[in-house]
């Protein structure tokens, strides 16, 4: 029978990754936005995100949350050495979600809303980026209380996985726009993924690159047996998923980028996986030591049981009833 822990682990990996493929979409078209015209080039990229961009944050609130609840000395650790951080991400997401409804109602400050939302997005993508950097890079613990400075984030690491994150973002805004337009924003969003792609890719690269050097452990699990063997099929498979990306947006398709997008971060969420586990706050601090007690799992993972396949069915519910091309009248 699986640990409980592990199970919550994955439960949490999973609400994450939620988060982040269905709200880096419209986190990505809000970094990408002043690239398009003024008017209807714009107004249809976010007609293309307005019925579900809000949903996507329910991710957001079960994955912080369910860090909170199931492996609460994480958490306790995780936002003090990120403070900076979550606090950047959190307003940004506010500018960008006020000026979503504020640029259809206040017509005569319409610019300012659109450098709102782009900003807004553009900040919570490099704050979620370089939080990953944060943890990825470890954080100092000294019992059971984080130990280090108000500054320990902001490393040229965290820099490269916050950029990084950025493209992929874009990356999944401009795919889901191949998706959703046609015509001539169509072909922008095609070229305006074709270089977000090649940017991710490169990133990925470094990054990856950067973690070998960045821990000996890091090392020993990437680079000697048996992890190696275990391994090795994931970067192997993210570099074929980026060869027949960058060739699926050379050729007339529509749905297939944006799910090659996806499936590079689900092999992204993947490597990070081989790399820190079993921690959940490199580099010392693992799932069974931040955990929260045996009785309080079992009693959330009921919670759990019970409302993830309602979000799961509604999510895809409100997909399917906005499915289609995007017409010139919109959400709104």
């Amino acid at each position: 029978m699986m640990d409980l822990t592990v199970i919550w682990a994955f439960i949490i990996a999973f609400a994450v990754f939620a988060y982040v493929v269905m709200d880096g979409f419209d986190l990505g078209i809000g970094v990408l936005f002043p690239t398009f015209a003024v008017g209807p080039e714009r107004d249809r990229a976010m007609n293309s995100i307005a019925p579900v961009w809000d949903g996507n944050e329910t991710w957001l609130v079960l994955g912080g949350g369910g860090l909170f609840a199931a492996f609460p000395l994480a958490y306790a650790v995780i936002l003090p050495a990120t403070y900076p951080l979550i606090i950047a991400m959190l307003l940004g997401l506010v500018f960008r979600g006020v000026a979503f409804e504020y640029r259809w109602r206040d017509p005569g400050h319409r610019r300012a809303w659109d450098f709102a939302f782009s900003a807004g997005s553009l900040v919570a993508a490099l704050a979620q980026g370089m939080t990953l950097g944060a943890l990825l890079q470890g954080i100092r613990v000294t019992g059971r209380a984080y130990a280090g400075s108000w500054w320990d984030w902001l490393t040229p690491y965290t820099l490269l996985v916050g950029l990084g994150t950025v493209a992929g973002y874009a990356l999944l805004g401009a795919a889901w726009l191949v998706w959703k337009l046609d015509g001539a924003g169509q072909a922008h969003a095609r070229r305006l993924a074709r270089g977000a792609a090649l940017a991710t890719l490169a990133l990925l690269g470094l990054v990856s690159l950067y973690n070998v050097a960045l821990r000996p452990e890091y090392a020993e699990r990437w680079l000697t047996a048996p992890t190696l063997w275990y391994a090795l099929p994931v970067p192997v498979v993210t570099a074929l998923a980026g060869l027949a990306l960058l060739r699926a947006l050379g050729r007339d398709t529509h749905a297939q980028p944006f799910f090659l997008a996806l499936a590079l971060f689900a092999l992204g969420m993947a490597g990070i996986g081989v790399t820190i586990w079993p921690n959940v706050v490199p580099p010392s601090l693992t799932i069974w030591q931040a955990a929260a007690p045996h009785r309080s799992q079992v009693f959330m993972l009921v919670g759990v049981a019970l409302t993830l396949p309602l979000i799961l069915a509604y999510t895809a519910w409100s997909y399917w009833v906005f499915r289609g091309k995007v017409g010139g009248d919109g959400y709104h």
